[in-house]
C-alpha cells in the first residue's frame, strides 16, 4: 500500500511540473472586442484557432493580416507577441506586447498579462485613457 501511495505522489509531482511551463498555447490569446472592423476580426481569430494548434507561422500571418486591417487593434498585436515568443524572437514579442499596451490603456487582460510584464517598460499599473486624464492647468 504504501508503494502504491508513493508511486501516485511521484506521479502527481510530475505531472504537476510538465503541465506549465509559462509560455505556449496555455498563455490565453485575445478575442477581437466587439466593434473590430469584421477583416480584422476573422484574421485574428482564425490566428486564435492556429495559436491554439501550435502553428506558429500560420497564426503570425494572420496576426499580420488583421494589423494590416485595423492597425490599431491591440488584441492582435499582442496575440502577435505571444507567437513571436513561442517563436523565440524576445525582440519582436517585445515590440507588440508594447503596441498592445499602447493601443489598449486600461485594458486588464493586456496589462495585467505575465507575458507583457516579462518584457518590462510598462507602468505596474495600467495607463489612463486620454479623454480621462485632467487639463493641465494654465
Amino acid at each position: 500500500m504504501r508503494r502504491v501511495v508513493h508511486a501516485v505522489l511521484v506521479g502527481l509531482i510530475l505531472s504537476g511540473c510538465a503541465g506549465t511551463s509559462g509560455h505556449g498555447p496555455q498563455e490565453k490569446v485575445l478575442p477581437a472586442p466587439f466593434r473590430t472592423l469584421p477583416a480584422a476580426a476573422a484574421a485574428n481569430e482564425e490566428g486564435n484557432r492556429l495559436f491554439q494548434a501550435r502553428q506558429w507561422e500560420a497564426a503570425k500571418t494572420q496576426y499580420e493580416t488583421a494589423i494590416k486591417a485595423q492597425s490599431t487593434l491591440a488584441e492582435a498585436h499582442y496575440n502577435l507577441g505571444l507567437v513571436y515568443q513561442e517563436l523565440g524572437d524576445g525582440r519582436a514579442a517585445r515590440k507588440h506586447f508594447i503596441e498592445a499596451a499602447n493601443l489598449a490603456p486600461g485594458n486588464k487582460a493586456i496589462w495585467d498579462s505575465p507575458a507583457l510584464r516579462e518584457y518590462g517598460d510598462t507602468e505596474t499599473a495600467p495607463k489612463t485613457p486620454f479623454f480621462l486624464n485632467p487639463l493641465p492647468a494654465h
